[in-house]
């Protein structure tokens, strides 16, 4: 039986039966294992922050293949987002070449191939740890259409706190009744003007959830008028931070209402 919260979903452009003795070895160390072929993009949103690691087998002609590469700029970018840990796997030639083209991934693990097993058990259980130690962090969720601005605050305070993602009202409350139990946001970052659902909107939405309505909940925004700041005041949210805050004072505010 595999160990609890220990699934390992291997990730693939095309399935090669090399990985065979990747699997076995996983499953030795009593993980489950089950691999990726299609719908990379989808799968990898639906499973981000239920699996315990994604681990990529890229193809051998990877250096070769714009559009392979191309593709896997853009599932990282997913993977960093969830801030899900992943394992690359390839060829030592081509290591550097796609680490200087594609930066973000250097903060992903690689393994050359053929695949060290001590080496791969290594990894996995370095990995693992630091997982658990991140999900030992408080975790906030920021709601933002404005994604740039969103991962810039994240940048921020990514050090202290597990932070999430998401861009719009809806989606926020998606996300947030979907969490397990043991899983729960303790702050919510939330932006006042957003399409379809505004922020205060969303907070109303959340209070009359009983799942949501005891998360502290703070306006990050934009909107600084007195009718704004007015009509978000009655619904009792737990502060309201102007988006030209600098990142001390809102590390600052965090610390202070998360101790």
């Amino acid at each position: 039986m595999a160990a609890e919260g220990k699934e390992i979903v291997i990730l693939m452009f095309k399935f090669s039966v090399v990985v065979k003795g990747i699997e076995k070895k996983l499953r030795d160390m009593g993980y489950d294992v089950s691999t990726v072929t299609e719908d990379l993009d989808n799968e990898i949103k639906r499973l981000a922050g239920r699996v315990a690691l994604f681990l990529f087998y890229l193809p051998g002609d990877i250096d070769q293949d714009f559009t392979k590469k191309n593709k896997l700029h853009q599932l990282s970018e997913i993977v960093a987002d969830k801030d899900q840990k992943m394992i690359l796997v390839g060829e030592a030639i081509y290591k550097d070449e796609l680490l200087s083209e594609n930066p973000l991934l250097q903060s992903f693990s690689w393994l050359d191939r053929p695949v060290d097993m001590g080496r791969l058990e290594a990894e996995v259980e370095q990995s693992i740890r630091e997982k658990d130690t991140a999900m030992k962090k408080k975790r906030i969720l920021i709601v933002d259409d404005d994604p740039s601005y969103a991962k810039m605050v994240r940048e921020w305070i990514k050090d202290q706190y597990r932070v999430d993602i998401v861009t719009d009202g809806m989606k926020a409350i998606t996300f947030l009744v979907k969490l397990p139990e043991n899983d729960r946001v303790n702050m919510i970052l939330l932006d006042y003007e957003m399409p379809v659902v505004d922020g205060p909107q969303v907070l109303q939405m959340l209070k009359q959830e009983e799942s949501t309505a005891h998360i502290p909940v703070i306006f990050l925004t934009g909107i600084g008028t007195k009718e704004a700041v007015s009509r978000v005041m009655s619904l009792k949210p737990e502060g309201y931070l102007l988006k030209s805050t600098t990142k001390t004072d809102i590390l600052d505010f965090l610390n202070k209402k998360l101790s």
